[in-house]
């Protein structure tokens, strides 16, 4: 199955913030959407970073609760693993797991297009065992 596929189902919205917000404005956005990481985006379009929940948490262990007045390009993942939605979504499975991610960006032509996270694919996983099942439960029955 196709990444463009599993964007089509879930749709094409992206949270994104600016690079110059706080982080206690990303921590709003965060709750007021009920997600777990934003696009850092200058323009809406370009991906200039990544920030989650868990850069978040990293950054509040080590240098404490003054990071949340500081900037989202302090904390944010600068080097972003994105996709585009022609590739396979075995292929993001298996980049999700080895580098650890939960959210990749969907590019189409370098401009932000969607984002996959790893409920999207977990989700996709389910739905096709659940196909495959009932497939075999039918010629079984046969």
């Amino acid at each position: 199955m196709k990444i463009s596929e599993v964007v089509r189902q879930k749709g094409q919205t992206v949270v994104t913030i600016i690079p110059d917000a706080s982080v206690g404005e990303l921590l709003a956005l965060l709750a007021e959407h009920g997600i777990g990481a934003v696009v850092v985006s200058s323009d809406g379009t370009a991906v200039d970073g990544i920030v989650s929940e868990r850069d978040i948490v990293r950054h509040l262990n080590s240098s404490g609760a003054g990071i949340l007045d500081g900037t989202v390009a302090a904390i944010m993942t600068a080097d972003v693993r994105t996709t585009d939605p022609d590739h396979d979504i075995e292929s993001l499975e298996s980049t999700m797991t080895e580098h650890r991610i939960r959210h990749v960006p969907v590019l189409v032509d370098g401009q932000l297009h969607a984002i996959v996270s790893i409920g999207d694919v977990v989700k996709n996983r389910i739905n096709s065992l659940q196909a495959e099942r009932d497939q075999l439960v039918t010629y079984i029955q046969q």
